[in-house]
């Protein structure tokens, strides 16, 4: 896919919205696909692309300690540019599933987001950064005692969705949608469609006469 491609899905998505994108993939797929408004150090940026996952769990002692950095490269691969870092909560989304410092390396790597359903640190630090970040809300204490980062590049549970890696991911401040990638262009035409049915349903709604309501 080119550039350009990429930039004009982007572009499309988010002047279609959230409503519009979840009004879309309820057509064309019954599986639950939205969730519900999350929060953003920097509410007026949407966020679009590609999915890349990192699974947490509660945390074990017992277990491989896998760094956080090994699992992010693996997750993004050689192609990091434009795509959607997903983070699941493990299980417990108000603890703190990163910040500023281990994210810092989504700005060099020039991806388009982070999105997950824990809480994430540092929102002043992550609003200076060049991607848009959506989570449930700032941390302030280390969730390494509580959650760990354990597998790279599988599908994960986020509030209630499951997230393949390639999946599209779309959040702004009304919520967010995940996409599944073989539907993204007939997605992206029906939830069009959506919009022209609701203008024209709002014209209508124009022309209406009280009156004609009270028989």
């Amino acid at each position: 896919m080119s550039d350009d491609e990429k930039r004009n899905r982007s572009i499309q998505a988010a002047e279609l919205g959230c409503a519009a994108l979840v009004d879309a993939m309820g057509r064309i797929h019954p599986h639950r696909a939205h969730l519900l408004p999350l929060h953003s150090p920097d509410p007026t940026r949407p966020l679009f692309g590609p999915a890349a996952t990192i699974a947490f769990l509660p945390y074990r002692d017992d277990l491989p300690q896998t760094d956080f950095a090994h699992l992010f490269y693996q997750a993004l691969g050689s192609t990091p540019l434009g795509r959607v870092l997903v983070l699941s909560s493990g299980g417990y989304p108000d603890a703190s599933h990163g910040g500023g410092t281990k994210l810092s390396r989504g700005e060099h790597t020039q991806i388009a987001g982070v999105l997950t359903d824990g809480r994430l640190r540092d929102f002043a630090q992550l609003a200076e950064y060049g991607f848009a970040t959506w989570c449930r809300g700032e941390a302030t204490q280390w969730g390494g005692a509580t959650v760990m980062p354990y597998a790279a590049d599988v599908a994960v549970e986020i509030a209630g969705v499951t997230v393949v890696p390639g999946d599209y991911v779309y959040a702004d401040n009304a919520g967010a949608v995940v996409i599944p990638a073989a539907s993204i262009d007939r997605v992206l035409a029906e939830a069009r469609a959506v919009e022209g049915e609701d203008a024209a349903a709002v014209a209508r709604i124009r022309t209406e006469r009280p009156e004609d309501f009270r028989r």
